[in-house]
């Protein structure tokens, strides 16, 4: 069915948008905040209950939808503008109309990987939301282009027409993710005495790498590991690093101190998991990620690592971080064993890419006839 301009996810003819994209000035940091405010409306900031102002106001924007729910913790805080998160190699867009600021478009860039993800995308307009972003997110695909971006990366909630969005301007669906999270009223666990070397766990090394890089395909489906494209070197710094393996909220760990763990098989023959730690360092929740191979039972590495949360930021019984984990779809049943440490499923997010690159087979030698 042809989508009409009152459909959610409507894109509205771009001829009747006069509005045009470019990039943010220093200027526009005062709107650029209050847009991203009101594209995430929050009813306890607004003080207004969800059936009056507040609800007609979520009829009015569009957004990505990350990545939990005003009720645990405000996305406005976890990707707020435009101290700490932004990066100077980052993009901000903006839909200016004769002044006015009615749609934006962040972008975080990974240079060492030449990827591109998009962690905002807000519009503030009745019918118009649809055009102002779909512009928005054709005007990021050029210069990224231009600037040799070779994929583009951008997770969001399927709702308000996000993914039909996303897949009109040329993305394709590879996965999905639950996001979990564990209250802040909730003690950490005490790290116990040896219990690293008991469950055979350590610090991620350089020479993990090939390891790594094993346990990770043989978690993840061969489809969704060509679309990541990761390569040893992105294992090999893991350490330094916070964009591998990527998840919904890896623009979260901007703000964390992050440490990476494996769990050794019994005598040394491979890995059994991997566990990566970001420990928040402001007022926004810590991150948990884990890796497990299928037969593997993670429980005792998810408590260790949220016991090493409570160790490094000192968190006592009314500790104001809560923890943030995510699990995709094919890494079940990760998600029951957080679950059963504390934490819920929140939200569930698609994960969508655009590849800026073609590919081409490789010649070879065939026997000759």
């Amino acid at each position: 069915m042809t989508p009409t301009p009152h459909d959610e996810g409507a894109l509205t003819p771009a001829t009747t948008r006069s509005g045009r994209v470019r990039a943010a000035r220093l200027t526009d940091l005062s709107a650029v905040g209050e847009l991203s405010r009101l594209a995430h409306p929050s009813e306890e900031r607004d003080g207004r209950d969800a059936a009056g102002a507040s609800e007609d106001l979520r009829r009015r924007t569009r957004s990505l939808g990350l990545p939990v729910t005003a009720g645990h913790v405000s996305v406005f805080g976890l990707f707020r503008m435009p101290l700490g998160a932004f990066q100077p190699n980052d993009q901000l867009y903006v839909f200016d109309e004769g002044g006015r600021l009615s749609g934006l478009a962040r972008v975080e860039r990974d240079a060492a990987r030449d990827e591109w993800t998009i962690v905002e995308l807000d519009a503030v307009e009745q019918e118009a939301a649809g055009d102002i972003r779909f512009r928005l997110v054709q005007h990021l695909l050029r210069d990224g282009s231009r600037r040799g971006a070779q994929r583009f990366h951008v997770a969001c909630a399927d709702t308000h027409g996000n993914v039909e969005l996303f897949m009109q301007a040329g993305f394709a669906r590879y996965g999905e993710e639950s996001i979990l999270f564990r209250h802040p009223q909730q003690p950490l666990p005490l790290p116990v005495e040896g219990e690293a070397e008991r469950l055979g766990v350590r610090p991620a090394e350089r020479l993990d790498s090939l390891e790594l890089a094993r346990l990770y395909k043989r978690v993840t489906p061969a489809p969704v590991a060509r679309v990541e494209g990761y390569r040893l070197p992105d294992w090999e710094n893991l350490r330094g690093r916070s964009s591998v393996p990527r998840t919904s909220l890896t623009p979260l760990l901007r703000f964390a101190d992050v440490e990476s763990w494996v769990q050794v098989a019994p005598g040394g023959k491979g890995l059994l998991a991997m566990l990566q730690v970001g420990v928040a360092k402001e007022q926004e929740p810590h991150y948990i990620r884990v890796l497990a191979l299928p037969d593997h039972d993670p429980t005792d590495l998810i408590r260790f690592g949220l016991g090493l949360m409570g160790r490094r930021s000192g968190s006592g019984p009314d500790h104001q971080h809560g923890v943030m984990a995510c699990v995709r779809t094919y890494e079940s049943p990760i998600d029951r064993r957080f679950e059963e440490q504390g934490m819920e499923v929140i939200a569930t997010v698609s994960l969508l890419v655009k590849e800026a690159l073609v590919r081409v087979a490789e010649p070879s030698l065939v026997p000759a006839v």
